[in-house]
Order: structure tokens, then sequence, then C-alpha cells
């Protein structure tokens, strides 16, 4: 996978650096100039793969994040079933495949791990290391505390459910309340004239229209 981004990394800088260069001939410009913006559009180029790999690792823990709390309410149902840890995040890896697959393709790395002989607290710090995400980070470290201590995983489990819930409704308000603040630029510049075109322009007219007919006036 490294070996394909950087190798679409250089392919962007050709063929965009290509694409500058065949512009800057065509429309002529002067020899310096031409190579300083084939330059940049080559190095532009360069960097639009990591833009797009910034958005794709946001996108993805976005997806996480959001996925935690009903994940974690599904763990604590296998776990107070009966299950293991390890089988309940098998179990659960399984069962949230359509519903949130990124995070349930992590629950099966962490499976596949522990499976492979690697320690659980190993294959935990794994996956928050894969994700980077601090709501993995308290979960891995609160999981880890319960074994340590012998305290109820279900209960701690579903405190961090109950916990990451809430700050995800939180986050929603936020973003809601966000959205006013995001709507008077539109409103402002493409809303706003249009009403007052409606509601001005008759009248407009009609004193233009009773101007040209007094004499003196215009």
């Amino acid at each position: 996978v490294m070996t394909t981004f950087l190798a679409s990394k250089t392919m962007m800088a050709v063929l965009v650096g290509i694409a500058a260069a065949a512009y800057v001939w065509a429309k002529g410009t002067h020899l310096e100039n031409a190579i300083g913006i084939t330059m940049i559009a080559a190095g532009l180029g360069f960097l639009a793969p990591n833009l797009w790999l910034s958005s794709a690792i946001a996108k993805r823990g976005e997806k996480i994040r959001n996925g935690l709390p009903d994940t974690l309410d599904m763990i604590v149902i296998s776990v107070e079933s009966g299950l293991g840890l390890d089988a309940a995040f098998q179990r659960v890896g399984d069962e949230m495949k359509k519903v949130h697959p990124v995070l349930a393709e992590e629950l099966q790395l962490v499976t596949l791990e522990s499976q492979m002989g690697i320690p659980r607290a190993e294959a935990l710090g794994n996956l928050s290391t894969r994700t980077g995400l601090d709501e993995v980070r308290s979960l891995v470290a609160m999981i880890n505390q319960t074994e340590r201590f012998g305290t109820s995983i279900a209960k701690a489990l579903r405190n961090q459910s109950d916990a990451l819930r809430v700050k995800r409704r939180q986050a929603a308000e936020e973003r809601a309340q966000k959205t006013t603040v995001k709507l008077m630029a539109p409103l402002i510049l493409f809303i706003f004239p249009a009403i007052l075109v409606v509601l001005a322009g008759p009248a407009a007219l009609k004193m233009i229209e009773a101007l040209s007919k007094t004499p003196g006036l215009l």
C-alpha cells in the first residue's frame, strides 16, 4: 500500500507537471516563468495525494467514532451473555459488518492478532495506533485497567458507551448550532438580494415611470 501511495504521488507530479508545461507552452509564456509554473504545478500534484489521504483518514475516523457506542452496546450484551472479551469482539465484528463496516474490520483485526498469539493488550494497543482516535485510546486504557484490577468489564463498557453517546449527541448539537452562522454568507450574498429585487423592484419601476411622466423632473 505504501508503494502504491508513493507511486501515485510521483504519477500525479509528472502528469500535472506535463499538463502545466503544455499549457504554458501553448500560451507562449517566457521560459523562466514557464519553468517556475511547471515546477509549482508538479509540486502541487505531488502533494495532492496527501490531501486525499488526510480527508480519507478523517472520514474513516468519523465512521469509527460514530459506530463506537452501538458497537460497545453489542459487546456488553455479548459479555453479559457469557462470552469472553475476545469472543465478543469476534461476534460483534461479524454482526456489525453491514452497519459499521470500518469498525467491524478493526475488531476482526484485533481478533486475528489475538488468535495469532499476540497479547490482548498489545492487540488493543495496535487498534489504538491504527485508528488514532482519543475515544479508542480511552477505551483501550479502560479495558486494560479493568483486567488489571479485576473489575466488571461489562459495567465499564456500558459506562464508556453512555459517555461516547453523550459526546456524539453534543457534537451533533454543536454542528447544528454552527449551521446558523454558516447560512449567513449565502443568505447575504444570494437570498437577500433576490428578496430585495422582488420587494423593491415594482416600487422602483413605478417611481421611475411616475418621474418620467412628470415634466422637468427627468
